[in-house]
């Protein structure tokens, strides 16, 4: 990782500059800019630029550095309105941070390409006064306290994050079910009380498989269990994903009339509450992206008719790998999206399997997509075999760097690797000592339990 600190000195000469979109830019009397390199492949990156303004207030600014080598390009970014010329880049502020008080911070980012090395910049300016020196970062508020929802409240999407109450993204870590169908006893009290205070997730994301067994069997029984674990969440602070577990057959468009028939009930009953998002297709598979899409624009006005409020997660071509694993890539959502608002689009990887490809598509997909990782596994595809610690951990920092949401596969004690517990442990009342837990769930459990970051100014 490069790091680069620089701060615009007080009492500099300004040289008036316009920003890329919106009022005029205000000469900015003191800045910090932070450089980081974020992640980098074969012949691209990625980076942040945290600018805080440590001078008066600004409703309009324009961030400039240059590229120290003739090879490298911005091919994409993100929280600002970005250009190149020759070897110098610009970044506007966008409409959501444009106006940067006292001690605000902005958070840009994008990926780029090179051809040779990959220098990080070494100057800045801040509408066009050149920024010098180094600093420390200026103190940030306490970390929040209270449960997820009682701190974040109603979630929202804003530009490609997801957002709380104070519309300043956040992400949301936790845990899924496995199929409510096979491994209910997992999901207690006891469990419950675990996963919230002792492994201090976010969220319960809850599989309600559509076929194998689930939902078709029994509607109105699967729907009841389905609320009564949304209400669980909610008595402890997590948020819960309603998760319509599609995968065989692969066409969500197969299960079109049951998922209007679940979605307006589920979404009517717990329209009131704050803690609810909705994911409304698990993995199409063997379908186009046209097909999930027609889907989606079918279920989401249903859910919006009873709450207009809440964040839907729609699952991609591929089992939910943006196509990649059909041999395609993000581009076909970002040239056709959902026709809704307040939406996020769903990745799945699984970390033997899904390695830097994968992680390439998610780095350049995020400077445009709104994304959440509804499910990933620690094992290969199949959800089971060995854990591939180095490559999930890889996968682990990225999400945290791009404040990508997820839900990891599973909270259950089932025969297999991604299991987060040992077989037989559903039948007790300890979800959490090391005696329990496989060595995915005390990865996760690891990874989970660290202090949020929930802002809320």
């Amino acid at each position: 990782m490069k790091r680069l600190l620089a701060l615009l000195a007080t009492g500099a000469s300004t040289v008036g500059l316009t920003v890329l979109a919106g009022p005029p830019a205000e000469a900015a009397t003191g800045c910090a800019a932070e450089y980081t390199i974020t992640n980098q492949w074969e012949g691209g990156f990625q980076a942040g630029v945290k600018i805080t303004n440590l001078g008066d207030p600004v409703s309009g600014w324009t961030l400039g550095f240059t590229l120290p080598d003739a090879g490298q390009k911005v091919v994409q970014g993100w929280n600002a309105t970005w250009s190149q010329s020759g070897s110098r880049v610009t970044a506007g502020g966008a409409d959501w941070n444009r106006t940067l008080s006292t001690g605000a911070s902005a958070d840009l980012g994008f990926v780029g390409s090179f051809t040779g090395s990959n220098p990080a910049p070494t100057s800045f300016t801040l509408n066009g006064v050149t920024c010098t020196g180094s600093v420390t970062d200026p103190p940030t508020d306490p970390p929040a306290t209270g449960t997820p929802t009682a701190v974040n409240g109603q979630l929202h999407v804003c530009g490609v994050h997801l957002c709380n109450q104070y519309d300043r993204p956040v992400q949301l870590r936790g845990m899924s079910t496995h199929g409510i169908q096979w491994f209910g006893p997992c999901y207690n009290d006891a469990s419950l009380d675990a996963l919230a205070q002792d492994w201090k997730s976010d969220l319960l994301r809850v599989a309600m498989y559509v076929q194998e067994d689930g939902y078709e069997t029994d509607p109105a029984g699967f729907t009841a269990r389905v609320n009564s674990l949304v209400d669980m969440a909610e008595a402890r602070g997590m948020y819960a994903v309603i998760d319509f577990h599609t995968l065989t057959p692969g066409d969500p468009n197969h299960n079109l009339d049951r998922a209007k028939t679940f979605f307006s009930s589920v979404a009517a009953r717990n329209a009131h509450k704050k803690n609810v998002i909705y994911e409304i297709a698990n993995e199409p598979n063997g379908v186009s992206w046209a097909a999930v899409k027609s889907y989606a624009e079918q279920v989401i006005p249903v859910i919006r008719a009873a709450d207009p409020d809440a964040v839907v997660i729609v699952g991609t071509r591929g089992w939910s790998s943006l196509g990649v694993s059909d041999g395609s890539n993000e581009s076909e959502v970002v040239n056709n999206p959902v026709n809704a608002t307040n939406i996020m689009y769903a990745f799945h990887f699984y970390a033997a399997s899904h390695k830097d490809a994968y992680r390439a598509t998610v780095s350049r997909a995020a400077a445009q997509l709104p994304l959440f990782v509804s499910e990933f596994g620690t094992v290969s595809a199949t959800g089971g075999g060995a854990v591939d610690r180095a490559s999930s951990v890889a996968w682990l920092d990225l999400l945290d760097r791009l404040k990508i949401g997820y839900a990891n596969w599973t909270y259950s004690d089932a025969d297999e690797g991604s299991a987060a517990f040992r077989p037989g442990t559903c039948g007790g009342t300890d979800y959490s000592s090391s005696g329990v837990l496989t060595e995915s769930g005390a990865l996760l459990k690891s990874r989970i339990s660290t202090a949020d970051d929930f802002p809320t100014s």
